[in-house]
């Protein structure tokens, strides 16, 4: 009986013991879950810190890429810029006599077309009103070709008929009849094309810039050939009023 009590005591001190140390044992791991909690945050902190160093990083390289892009972008531009001064620089060293060509040729062609228009309109000859309609149709081409190039060159162009070309238009609408037939094939059909035929004979010599010199010699025949049709028309007018007028004095006498 004496010996059992000891024995109860040192189970009961053992245990509590047991349970001391079982507490201890917790407190440490806790200690150490902290630990490696805060730890591992820590960690994370610090991949955190390192993803956004890994990202301005980054950024930095986008900046740089964007520098890249700018600088291709400003080469770009410089490109386009040289190559807009460039093509002003062209236009510039158009000579002012190859100007002055393309101008009247513009004026000449912006000429025929208006007194064809009025052919149209007023004539009753269906020869010359057939003549008119070629007029319009070859000239208005033509016209278009001077635009094309004078735009090309950095030539600008009139848009409406000088003076002197004004001042014949409104005389020739004043006719009827067989004065304006007659003095349209007169004026618009021989005398401006032999004009016309001088203007682009000399050119041929004096012009100095090669596509001006080929629109030349590219509406020279055509040109040459209206002229001709129109003094063709032109005689057979004048025949035909000789013709009248050695009648009616027939029939006077």
């Amino acid at each position: 009986m004496l010996n059992k009590k000891p024995v109860k005591r040192m189970r009961g001190a053992g245990l509590a013991a047991v349970l001391c140390a079982a507490l201890a044992v917790q407190a440490q791991t806790g200690g150490t879950q902290q630990s490696g909690s805060q730890g591992s945050t820590g960690q994370s902190g610090t991949g955190q810190s390192g993803t956004g160093q890994s990202g301005t990083a980054q950024g930095g390289t986008g900046q740089s890429g964007t520098g890249t892009t700018g600088a291709q972008s400003t080469s770009g531009q410089s490109a386009t810029q040289g190559s807009t001064a460039s093509g002003t620089g062209g236009a510039a060293t158009v000579s002012s006599t190859d100007r002055k060509i393309v101008t009247d040729l513009a004026m000449a062609n912006m000429s025929e077309i208006e007194a064809a228009r009025t052919a149209q309109s007023k004539s009753q000859d269906d020869k010359i009103k057939k003549y008119a309609q070629q007029m319009i149709d070859d000239h208005t081409k033509a016209l278009s070709e001077v635009q094309q190039l004078a735009q090309t060159k950095g030539i600008t162009l009139p848009s409406t008929l000088d003076r002197a070309h004004k001042a014949k238009a409104d005389k020739l609408a004043a006719l009827s009849g067989d004065a304006f037939d007659r003095a349209y094939m007169a004026q618009a059909g021989v005398a401006e094309h032999k004009k016309t035929h001088s203007m682009l004979t000399r050119a041929q010599g004096r012009a100095k810039d090669a596509d001006i010199k080929a629109l030349v010699t590219r509406m020279t025949p055509t040109v040459d050939q209206h002229l001709n049709a129109a003094q063709e028309l032109h005689g057979n007018k004048n025949n035909a009023k000789g013709s009248s007028g050695t009648a009616t004095e027939k029939s006077g006498q």
